[in-house]
């Protein structure tokens, strides 16, 4: 096998879910055979934004050929990572190279986990919300938006609400009774908007 790993390794981290990882390659005379190519073994440590630490699953990429660098898509948001490189030949991998930290950025969160809407008046609705699953960031706010749907469905003016991002509910009042709303709601962490969840609800007619 291989006798040495390769040197100077260093990551750019080019976004939340994207790096680019480069290499010098080893002196030819070390492979000990015919070069194939060079594998990244990286690993998730740990989500920046929740402490949980769970079973570690190494992931490899092959870059074939005498490769000195290679991508590494499909990363999680805000979490930190450790990875290392080793050299192939035909009998199999060298020593790898000492273990490298980086982090990913923030990206924009996943969808609130549910919205519910409770507690009909004549004029108030109280919202309920779970947080996103993958909050990929620090949470800054939840955005409501919601407007009227008459009976023709067509809808009203739209009204827009920025809520804390450590509430998990909100009573809306001064709404007109007996009549429909439908909501849009998402989170925002400080990159941007995460994608919304749609639901409708109806005042009650009257008491």
């Amino acid at each position: 096998v291989p006798m040495v790993a390769p040197g100077n390794v260093q990551v750019h981290v080019i976004n939340s879910t994207l790096a680019k990882v480069h290499w010098d390659p080893v002196p030819l005379k070390t492979v000990r055979g015919h070069l194939q190519g060079y594998k990244i073994y990286y690993w998730k440590v740990q989500s920046l934004s929740r402490r949980s630490r769970r079973h570690v699953e190494k992931k490899i990429l092959t870059f074939r050929g005498n490769k000195t660098f290679g991508m590494l898509p499909g990363l999680e948001p805000y979490s930190s990572y450790k990875l290392n490189v080793r050299v192939v030949n035909g009998k199999g991998e060298g020593p790898a190279s000492p273990d490298k930290v980086f982090k990913t950025p923030e990206g924009v969160p996943s969808s609130p986990s549910f919205l519910k809407i409770t507690n009909p008046t004549l004029d108030s609705l109280t919202l309920e919300w779970g947080s996103p699953t993958h909050p990929n960031g620090v949470l800054t706010s939840y955005i409501l938006k919601f407007q009227p749907i008459n009976n023709t469905h067509e809808l009203g003016p739209l009204v827009e609400i920025r809520i804390p991002a450590n509430e998990s509910s909100l009573v809306l009042k001064n709404l007109n009774y007996s009549t429909r709303y439908k909501f849009y709601f998402n989170a925002q962490t400080s990159v941007g908007s995460g994608s919304q969840i749609t639901e409708e609800a109806v005042t009650i007619m009257d008491e």
